[in-house]
């Protein structure tokens, strides 16, 4: 059964700035590499939820 977390926008930000923050990469390095197929495994996963963040901050606006 999916998870279902309940933050404000301001939350959801912080935390995809997070995410970011523990690849050391920027977002272009990050998604550059991923079209690469050069992500580590923990890379991807956090690629696929700045993804999924992404997705519900641009739906929010």
């Amino acid at each position: 059964m999916p998870t279902v977390v309940d933050m404000t926008r301001a939350e959801v930000e912080q935390w995809r700035s997070g995410l970011l923050a523990q690849t050391r990469l920027s977002y272009e390095e990050l998604s550059a590499r991923a079209e690469l197929y050069q992500l580590s495994a923990d890379e991807m996963d956090i690629w696929s939820t700045i993804q999924g963040l992404d997705y519900l901050l641009a739906d929010d606006e």
